[in-house]
């Protein structure tokens, strides 16, 4: 049997947080976003409003941005549901079921804030041996920046400031 290999394939990091964002927490997302496809990452996330669109409207903004950058797994099966940043939409009719899609198809895994989503999400990363980092800006992410989830022999979850930090982290986990 002939297998394919795809040396060139470009790493997807799934940003996950807040579906309402506050002010604070949309720009660091946007930042994210956009710093994470300027250094050559698509961005997968749930694909709706407060840090998904923050995120996916970051990633447009970046000089690097190609069609095809920001991929949104919806919940439900309407694609017109998706924000408007979101280039491949895929409306995946699972409910929250799809947080382990958004989890499982990324090479690493950004925390913004976060609610009880972002935490299933956030638990789902770390039992797939995912990379996380955790902006400190609110919510999950901040209670578990720094932290270890349980025992496992694993790095604990990365702490960032700031939206760069975030992406310099990123960078270090899958170089």
């Amino acid at each position: 049997m002939m297998r394919l290999v795809h040396s060139g394939r470009r790493k997807v990091v799934a940003v996950i947080g807040n579906n309402v964002a506050p002010a604070e927490v949309a720009r660091a997302a946007e930042a994210l976003g956009k710093g994470l496809v300027e250094a050559g990452y698509r961005v997968v996330s749930g694909g709706l409003g407060g840090v998904m669109e923050a995120a996916s409207r970051g990633a447009h903004a970046a000089a690097r941005y190609r069609e095809g950058d920001v991929i949104g797994l919806l919940p439900g099966r309407e694609g017109k549901d998706a924000n408007a940043w979101v280039d491949v939409v895929v409306p995946t009719g699972l409910g929250y079921a799809r947080n382990v899609l958004v989890v499982s198809m990324a090479d690493a895994v950004v925390a913004v804030a976060g609610g009880a989503g972002t935490l299933t999400e956030i638990a789902m990363a770390w039992q797939l041996d995912k990379p996380i980092v955790a902006l400190t800006v609110g919510g999950w992410s901040a209670r578990l920046a720094g932290e270890r989830i349980d025992e496992r022999a694993r790095a604990a979850i990365v702490a960032a400031d700031t939206p760069e930090a975030a992406v310099a982290a990123v960078q270090r986990a899958l170089s």
